[in-house]
């Protein structure tokens, strides 16, 4: 009973109709992004003119609370580094966010985002991957298991474990008992070599700074961390015109082995 209760605390979805996500999305410049074999996953910006794509993929998995167009900041972050863009950012949707069928869990996550993965592996593009806060989980676990083919990674709000930040919050109980739902990083990332950026709020009361502190302390490959100073976890700056979108860019892109 409190194991899934807990469960319960880690996922928050919000549901919405297809027809008003696609009002939402066009809004944004944004279509829907789909794969032959692997369905609806999410969102992204149409191609440009006579169907030309940016050289580099960014795939963006995005926190536990509300759903993919909520965070419609990466990808104006990043494509506004360039004219014309050399990102084509890719908004993921997690299993029962959104219009999305399915139910939120650690195992149906995983499962989905490689398939996402692997869908524009097969594009034949430069792969790299941006997790926010529970989504830094999946991004790390996607570097681990696909290695050189994931050419950088993103780490927003990070956090070593989901059990470590279960801890902190309730220290009385055995959290890595009770917790189901694991998202191992600083496990998963033992596996991966490439370029790593870790953007952490200084006074972040959801997933404290030492955790991501420590994953990056203990990441072996090319990486470089940005601490906003006095920014909590919802209060990092995301305007486009902030200068770590830039410095984020080029690290990842500039720093392969």
């Amino acid at each position: 009973m409190l194991s899934s209760l807990l469960r319960q605390l880690v996922y928050y979805p919000v549901r919405s109709g297809m027809t008003q996500l696609e009002t939402l999305a066009e809004r944004a410049g944004l279509e829907p992004w789909s794969h032959s074999f692997a369905g609806p996953m999410g969102w992204r910006r149409p191609d440009g003119i006579m169907g030309l794509r940016p050289p580099r993929c960014l795939l963006v998995f995005h926190g536990n609370a509300g759903y993919a167009l909520d965070r419609t900041y990466f990808v104006e972050g990043f494509e506004a580094l360039e004219t014309p863009r050399s990102w084509d950012v890719y908004l993921f949707e997690y299993p029962g966010y959104g219009a999305r069928p399915g139910t939120p869990s650690e195992k149906e996550f995983k499962r989905a985002a490689e398939l996402g993965a692997r869908a524009l592996l097969s594009d034949g593009r430069l792969l790299y991957l941006l997790g926010e806060s529970l989504g830094s989980g999946l991004a790390a676990y996607l570097a681990g298991l696909l290695g050189n083919d994931v050419a950088g990674i993103v780490m927003v709000t990070p956090f070593t474990s989901l059990v470590d930040v279960a801890r902190h919050h309730y220290p009385f109980l055995p959290m890595d008992l009770l917790l189901s739902e694991k998202y191992n990083s600083d496990e998963a990332l033992r596996f991966y070599s490439g370029p790593a950026a870790f953007i952490i709020a200084e006074k972040d009361e959801i997933v404290p700074a030492r955790l991501g502190k420590t994953l990056y302390d203990h990441y072996r490959g090319p990486k470089r961390l940005w601490i906003q100073q006095g920014k909590s976890h919802n209060t990092l700056d995301y305007h486009p015109r902030a200068s770590w979108w830039r410095e984020v860019s080029d690290f990842i892109t500039s720093s392969r082995p």
